[in-house]
């Protein structure tokens, strides 16, 4: 079935009005009718229709003054002007303004009708023209702030949030303290739905409880000393979009109480106030806490991290990515645009090895926060290891073999150092070192990419003993 468009016929001659009306609607059109310039324009300003056709010279609010009001609502609203008395200075004045055909009275059916059909045709062009550029726009800000990484464990990651985004499923997000929580869920909340609506965030570990409990739910005047007119909580003032509660595990249990029944009833109901609001939001969580310990301790309602956790995304640390270290230092070396954007900062080679070696308990905002005071301290255009905070360049480097092992090595630290010993033996053939270790050259290839370890240069993957 072919979409309805509306036209709205503007004319102090009521007359003409039913000719055009009972012409236009016979084609299939939404007719709607004013006398006069002045309820023309309260009609535009209600809701623009598709289409406007109006005589010009009318009592009061002429079809000029129709035309600017159009405008004003619509900028792309296609207007055609009708007169009988017409001039040259009328037609170049009317084009000036913005109309789209003018039409001088007397005019025939066949002549309106092609007129309309043009002028609606152009309408629909432009709107789906429209449409098209907020739709690039849309995908060029998502595709730009997709989180950063390309190691294995990471893309995974971002797998798992592409196939969640589109749904309306509350997402617990957990990692340690500087992980990106909050990069993820903003690239949730643009993937999703309501990408295009907006993004609250808050960090329910940094305020206080009653502060805390009236920044979401809001509150009405007089509740509480302070508290001089109404206000609207974030779950409510995020009406359409997306709520991002970072560090959940920090909330008292008044609080979790009160997010259960919000996320459960879908309303909420204010500081001081006794009627519920409803509210339309999808929830985002983040912690670096382990939530279901803390269920088990009693300091977090089981029912809350229920909801909570419909679906987990759990952010690496930056230590078990560090082949994604080179592609976040370019990232934020172009982000911080210290000598713009097509020529970044450059890290030297040693400065590099030096990072990728550090440990990170900071994780990406660690990284992000080390380089920002590199480029600032650097007295050129690329970073030094001395530009690097000292904590950074006097980390202890990591031994593959010593003579006193760490109490309670993690495993990915015995595997790192065993893979390393058995290519050393072997000169650094690693299909000879495969075999030793009893594994596929491919997980072994996997491996040493992962960890980051040495191989005998000039060793031949291929060759044999003898």
């Amino acid at each position: 079935m072919k979409p309805t468009h509306k036209i709205l016929l503007v004319d102090d001659e009521t007359g003409i009005l039913d000719t055009l009306r009972i012409l236009l609607t016979g084609e299939g059109y939404e007719v709607a009718t004013a006398t006069g310039g002045e309820e023309a324009c309260r009609l535009l300003s209600e809701a623009p229709p598709d289409l406007v056709l109006t005589d010009i010279r009318m009592p009061g609010k002429t079809g000029i003054d129709v035309l600017r009001c159009a405008r004003a609502a619509d900028e792309a609203l296609p207007v055609v002007l009708m007169t009988a008395q017409a001039s040259l200075q009328t037609a170049v004045r009317a084009v000036n303004e913005g109309a789209y055909y003018y039409l001088q009275k007397p005019f025939s059916n066949d002549e309106v009708l092609a007129i309309c059909k043009r002028a609606v045709e152009a309408r629909v062009l432009t709107n789906e023209n429209h449409e098209l550029k907020r739709e690039i726009k849309r995908r060029d800000q998502r595709s730009s702030r997709e989180p950063v990484g390309r190691s294995s464990s990471f893309r995974r990651v971002v797998e798992l949030a592409r196939t969640v985004a589109p749904t309306e499923s509350t997402v617990l997000i957990s990692g340690e303290s500087g992980t990106g929580k909050e990069v993820m869920a903003r690239f949730l909340h643009e993937l999703s739905e309501r990408g295009d609506r907006d993004f609250f965030s808050i960090n329910c570990g940094a305020l206080p409880e009653t502060l805390l409990e009236s920044e979401l739910f809001g509150h009405v005047e007089g509740s509480f000393t302070g508290a001089v007119k109404d206000k609207d909580g974030l779950l409510v003032a995020a009406g359409g979009g997306t709520l991002f509660l970072d560090e959940i595990g920090e909330t008292s249990p008044a609080t979790q109480v009160k997010l259960l029944r919000a996320i459960q009833e879908r309303e909420v109901i204010p500081v001081g106030a006794t009627r519920p609001v409803s509210i339309d939001v999808r929830i985002l969580a983040a912690t670096n806490r382990d939530l279901e310990e803390e269920v088990r301790r009693g300091s977090f309602r089981s029912d809350l991290f229920y909801r909570l956790n419909v679906f987990q995304i759990e952010m690496p640390p930056l230590r078990d990515r560090k082949t994604d270290i080179p592609l976040l230092i370019d990232h934020f070396l172009r982000r911080l645009g210290v000598h713009g954007e097509s020529h970044p900062l450059e890290v030297h080679e040693d400065a590099l090895q030096v990072l990728i070696e550090y440990a990170w308990p900071g994780n990406v905002r660690e990284l992000e926060n080390a380089l920002e005071r590199a480029a600032i301290v650097s007295l050129d255009s690329s970073i030094a290891v001395e530009d690097l905070p000292a904590r950074i360049r006097e980390a202890p480097t990591p031994r593959i073999v010593c003579d006193a092992a760490p109490a309670n090595p993690p495993m990915e630290v015995v595997e790192r150092a065993y893979i390393q010993w058995v290519l050393n033996a072997e000169g650094g053939n690693k299909t000879r070192a495969a075999d030793v270790l009893g594994i596929d050259p491919s997980t072994l290839y996997r491996k040493i990419n992962r960890y980051g370890l040495a191989v005998g240069a000039g060793a031949g993957e291929g060759k044999t003993d003898g």
